[in-house]
C-alpha cells in the first residue's frame, strides 16, 4: 500500500468542488486516512514550495495558495501515486483531458484544483510536512 498527499486548491475549495473531487479518489477505491483544512502561511509554502522559490512566479503561487485554506488529504491504496496522478491529468488544466479532475475542473496552470505528490519521497516529505503522525488513521 503507498500513500499520497493532496492538497485541494483554493479554486476548488472556493467553488465548491470539494466533493466532485474526493467522490472520485473513493471510487477509485483510495481510502482517505488523514484529512484537515489549513491556512497556508510563508513558512509552508516557501517549504512545500522551495523547488520554485527563487521563480519570478512563485510570489502569484503564493499569493493563490494563502488566498484561502485548503483541505490537505492523505490517500492511501494500491498504487496510489500513479493513480492519482492519472485521475488529475497534466498540471496545465488547459490541456488536461476531459474525464481528469484537472481536465473536467481547472481552468489554467494553477488554478487546476490540486496538487498530488510526484514520487515515494515527496509523497513522505509532503505528509510528514502537513500531518503529525497521531493525525493519521491506520
Amino acid at each position: 500500500m503507498q500513500r499520497t498527499l493532496i492538497l485541494l486548491k483554493p479554486d476548488c475549495v472556493q467553488k465548491k468542488l470539494v466533493g466532485q473531487v474526493i467522490s472520485r479518489f473513493e471510487s477509485a477505491n483510495y481510502s482517505i486516512i488523514a484529512c484537515k483544512l489549513v491556512q497556508l502561511h510563508e513558512d509552508l509554502l516557501n517549504e512545500h514550495y522551495a523547488h520554485v522559490a527563487h521563480l519570478p512566479f512563485f510570489s502569484e503561487i503564493a499569493e493563490f495558495m494563502s488566498s484561502c485554506p485548503v483541505l490537505a488529504i492523505v490517500l492511501e491504496g494500491e498504487k496510489v501515486i500513479q493513480g492519482v496522478r492519472d485521475l488529475i491529468g497534466p498540471t496545465d488544466s488547459m490541456v488536461a483531458p476531459k474525464g481528469t479532475i484537472r481536465g473536467d475542473l481547472g481552468t489554467d496552470r494553477m488554478k487546476n484544483v490540486v496538487h498530488a505528490s510526484d514520487s515515494p519521497e515527496s509523497a513522505l516529505a509532503e505528509i510528514n510536512r502537513f500531518f503529525e503522525a497521531d493525525q493519521i488513521v491506520v
